[in-house]
C-alpha cells in the first residue's frame, strides 16, 4: 500500500463531502429562509452516515446546524 496516495485520496474525499455538503446546507437554509419556512433562528440537528462497502465501515456523526 502507498501510505501517500491512500492519505491524499482520503484527504480528497473529505473534502468534496466538506464542501458539497456545506453547499448542499446553504442552499436549503437559504430556501427555508425565502419561502418564511424558518425564521433563521433555529438549531437543526444533523446527522453523517459514512459508509466504505469494501471495508465493512459504517459509521454515523451527530452534531447541530445552528442559525443563530
Amino acid at each position: 500500500m502507498n501510505e501517500e496516495t491512500f492519505n491524499l485520496s482520503i484527504r480528497k474525499f473529505l473534502k468534496l463531502v466538506g464542501v458539497s455538503s456545506q453547499r448542499e446546507i446553504e442552499q436549503a437554509v437559504a430556501k427555508a429562509l425565502a419561502s418564511g419556512a424558518i425564521a433563521g433562528n433555529e438549531k437543526f440537528p444533523a446527522r453523517v452516515t459514512l459508509e466504505v462497502a469494501g471495508l465493512g465501515v459504517n459509521a454515523s456523526f451527530d452534531g447541530a446546524i445552528k442559525l443563530e
